[in-house]
């Protein structure tokens, strides 16, 4: 199988390790919750044949559409949604596509939303400040610069981009206001600092955190890895991609945490919890790009892969991470569904 796909605006990253971590296989259900190009997709189907299905997500309609031509010829084994992946788990029950063999999640920005001068992701060119995922969605990377207070501002910088001049960025920002493109914004976050002083752009933490903050991503992505646990039949493998600190942190953590039967406080006589392991850590070593895909890909830099495999319990069942209680068997291969499925669907069913 020849795994080095891309396309002239993204080259998928870590593209052969996520396929092995996935484990994908013939006739195997995944999803590719951060569709982008359709890059991964494309390597998950071509593995996964025959009988192989995907299910495709992503907030960015136009990702839809151009994932959709990259995977034509897998027509008959996906279906790609226009959503956000914080309704994961709705999005799977509306279509009855679970359980699932694996779960893969691509943090990164992609170079589609990056090279598009209209969207307001980059500092490289000017354009409207706008860094919404969705165009759909209300509120825009500008609205929050131009109406957040200073404080609120200051509080965004400093934790979504871990920016340790955000007091400074933020007084800035109110005092030029109003701020309308990109070129504007970073321009003053250089002010702001007192000009560049490495090879990285000041403003490159503030435009993380904006981002950030616009499409609410750590709180989307904590809910949806939850989710994606409970989607997750045996043996099931969930791989995510991450790209900065927040996102790896948030990661490692759940990971780590469902991967435990106790998670009492440090010094607890005995186990009051009631805990049980979900998870099974497939590699406590974080995977990174190799050298040689750095250099062809330099986006890549930064990106970590965490994966986990889906355990199986004596006792039949998981207390998840959203607490749903699913019947787990050898027999099934995944969750026993009737009256869950019925319970389920009446509390995140789709309208």
């Amino acid at each position: 199988m020849n795994l080095n796909m891309s396309t002239p605006t993204h080259i998928p990253v870590l593209l052969e390790e996520t396929v092995k971590a996935l484990a994908v296989q013939p006739g195997g259900r995944y999803i590719d919750c951060t569709l982008g190009s359709g890059g991964h997709a494309a390597a998950i189907l071509e593995q996964g044949s025959p009988g192989g299905q995907l299910l495709g997500i992503d907030a960015d309609p136009e990702a839809i559409n151009i994932a959709g031509t990259r995977l034509e010829a897998y027509s008959g084994s996906t279906r790609l949604i226009n959503e956000n992946f914080v309704n994961l788990q709705a999005i799977c029950l509306k279509y009855d596509f679970q359980p699932v063999y694996g779960i893969l999640f691509d943090l990164g920005l992609s170079s589609l939303q990056l090279s598009e001068d209209s969207r307001g992701f980059s500092f490289q060119r000017d354009g409207p400040l706008d860094m919404r995922f969705n165009p759909g969605q209300e509120i825009t990377a500008a609205d929050i610069v131009n109406q957040s207070s200073e404080a609120e501002l200051a509080h965004i910088i400093r934790t979504y981009g871990e920016e340790a001049y955000s007091r400074q960025i933020a007084r800035r920002l109110v005092n030029e206001r109003p701020i309308t493109t990109t070129l504007e914004l970073a321009r003053t976050v250089e002010r702001a600092v007192g000009g560049r002083k490495g090879s990285i752009h000041p403003a490159t933490k503030t435009f993380q955190a904006l981002r950030i903050a616009v499409n609410h991503e750590l709180e989307n992505l904590e809910s949806a890895l939850k989710q994606a646990i409970s989607l997750l039949g045996f043996s099931g493998r969930l791989v995510v991609i991450s790209y900065h600190s927040l996102e790896d942190r948030i990661v490692k953590q759940l990971m780590q945490r469902e991967s435990r039967d106790c998670i009492c406080p440090p010094g607890t006589p005995t186990c009051v919890c009631g805990h049980t392991a979900c998870l099974r850590l497939v590699s406590k070593k974080i995977i990174t790009p190799s050298p040689a895909e750095v250099e062809l890909n330099p986006r890549s830099r930064s990106a970590k892969l965490r994966v986990a495999e889906r355990v199986i319990f004596q006792d039949g069942y998981c207390d998840s991470a959203e607490g749903w209680h699913f019947l787990v068997g050898d027999e099934a291969n995944g969750w026993r569904r009737p009256a869950l499925l019925r319970r389920l669907r009446m509390t995140f069913s789709l309208s």
